[in-house]
């Protein structure tokens, strides 16, 4: 008899395991049991489907690195018992998720799938059954000979496949709330689902799954805007246990022609501390050569992030700092792609 496909599905919280209390009107967490209740179809499917539930669940606004490592852990444990994985997750920081488990999961060659909704799967109009539903069926979805089709971490949302580490929440209401403004879809759900193969990391069978846990978040995320001060700028930057800076520049990677900006940039690179330039924009690269107001980074020891998210930026750059690699060794890598979440 042939084995069945088998599914973990680990439940961090989210409001897609959420209910209303009747007497507050507030969203309640409740266990995935309940959650099987409101979407029977589950029963469906012919898989086996296993669930770890986080205790207690989570508000992905307080999602932390160490929670990241948990859910590597739950993974690398079932690694081998399971053809797939699906993660629900709240919402805000699901791109943050998506992006550490990129790099935290080196040479995955299995399906992790992140969803959630915007309204609680027991609402008349919720989302969540048919993310829910969907996911799983990605995460199971395997070629003819017997490979998984996306053997990567991916976020799936209202009928849309993306890479994660290319994903960020775009809309707070409504049903489309990811978007992957740098990368094609892999996948687009409607009567069928359409796989994007040309667009979806190559299965290797000779790659074999390592596990990182050792994060740095002594990082911040810091936004050029007109009108931003020296005092504010320069404390930041020359903070002592600041080890990375994700700079958020405006179009093609350029920032102000300020003279105690760019000195500021300097003595921080030289410092140590590591500076990769993010455009703010949804979408595009940097190219700070193309324009005085870039190059000046450029000359100042900024990184070009090229056309990388910011949730991607962060948690590659924490991760590598984790490694405890060279400095200059980071530098280039934070301008290599090394997950998907580079263009080549």
């Amino acid at each position: 008899m042939e084995k069945k496909t088998s599914i973990l599905i680990i439940y961090t919280g989210g409001t897609i395991g959420m209910i209303q209390n009747t007497d507050t009107g507030a969203l309640e967490s409740f266990n995935f049991d309940h959650l099987l209740s409101h979407v029977p179809e589950l029963k469906q499917f012919n898989l086996d489907i296993d669930v770890i539930t986080f205790n207690p669940t989570i508000d992905s606004s307080d999602m932390e690195p160490e929670l990241w490592c948990r859910i590597v852990a739950i993974i690398e444990e079932n690694y081998d018992k399971f053809d797939g994985f699906v993660i629900l997750h709240g919402t805000d920081t699901m791109s943050f998720t998506a992006s550490a488990l990129s790099f935290m999961l080196e040479d995955l060659m299995k399906p992790v799938i992140l969803t959630g909704s915007q309204l609680p799967v027991g609402a008349l109009r919720t989302d969540g059954k048919e993310n829910l539903i969907t996911a799983i069926e990605i995460a199971a979805a395997k070629n003819a000979d017997g490979t998984p089709v996306v053997p990567e971490v991916c976020i799936f949302f209202q009928e849309k496949l993306m890479r994660g580490n290319r994903t960020s929440k775009v809309n707070s209401e409504s049903f489309g709330a990811f978007g992957s403004n740098n990368y094609p879809l892999l996948a687009l759900a409607g009567t069928d689902i359409h796989f994007y193969t040309n667009n979806i990391k190559r299965y290797n069978p000779n790659l074999k799954l390592k596990t990182h846990y050792n994060l740095c978040s002594d990082i911040i995320i810091f936004s050029l805007f007109p009108g931003i001060q020296r005092e504010v700028v320069e404390p930041l930057l020359g903070a002592e246990n600041i080890k990375g800076v994700i700079f958020r520049t405006f179009g093609a990677g350029n920032a102000p022609r300020k003279e105690w900006l760019i000195d500021a940039l300097k003595r921080a690179n030289d410092e140590g501390k590591i500076i990769i330039n993010i455009t703010q924009c949804a979408g595009g690269s940097v190219h700070m050569e193309r324009y005085e107001t870039g190059l000046q980074l450029l000359q100042a020891g900024v990184i070009s992030g090229k056309d990388s998210t910011v949730e991607a930026s962060l948690t590659k750059l924490m991760y590598l700092l984790g490694e405890e690699l060279p400095i200059e060794e980071v530098r280039r890598l934070m301008s290599t792609n090394i997950a998907g979440e580079i263009s080549e």
